[in-house]
């Protein structure tokens, strides 16, 4: 009965130490939200993260912050109170971000290696701002 119950518990450790660490290093997350109260948040580290977040109509709100290596993001968001914030540290970083309508607000802050970001805000109150600062910086803000 001992071996049996040790064996499994092997077995069972096993998979979790060698599944685990493919699940936390391969990120990627997808979110939509369509109407009211929408919200986010954020984290992310190591390896290849991703993002992606549409938001329709609410009081938006997107909070990313990725660390290091394959970092890629992208907003999206619609009409209201929106904001966005999108915070990538090392390697192939790019942004996105998108808003339409309503008090905008945008932050996107890439720290190092291949940069690029692109912000579009149609309509209201507008607001950007965009700091990367080092490797092959790109930005494109398109305000209306």
């Amino acid at each position: 009965m001992f071996a049996k119950t040790f064996k499994s518990a092997l077995l069972a450790t096993l998979i979790a130490a060698t599944a685990m660490p493919a699940l936390a290093n391969g990120h990627r997350v997808h979110v939509e939200q369509f109407g009211w109260n929408n919200q986010v948040g954020g984290g992310q580290s190591g390896h290849r993260q991703r993002l992606t977040v549409i938001q329709s109509g609410g009081a938006n709100l997107a909070i990313a912050t990725q660390d290091g290596r394959r970092n890629e993001a992208a907003v999206g968001q619609s009409g209201y109170y929106n904001s966005a914030d999108v915070d990538q540290w090392g390697r192939r970083n790019v942004a996105g971000v998108s808003q339409m309508g309503n008090n905008n607000d945008a932050e996107v802050v890439q720290h190092g290696r291949r940069n690029v970001s692109a912000v579009i805000q149609m309509g209201d109150n507008n607001d950007a701002s965009v700091q990367q600062y080092g490797s092959d910086n790109v930005v494109a803000i398109v305000q209306q």
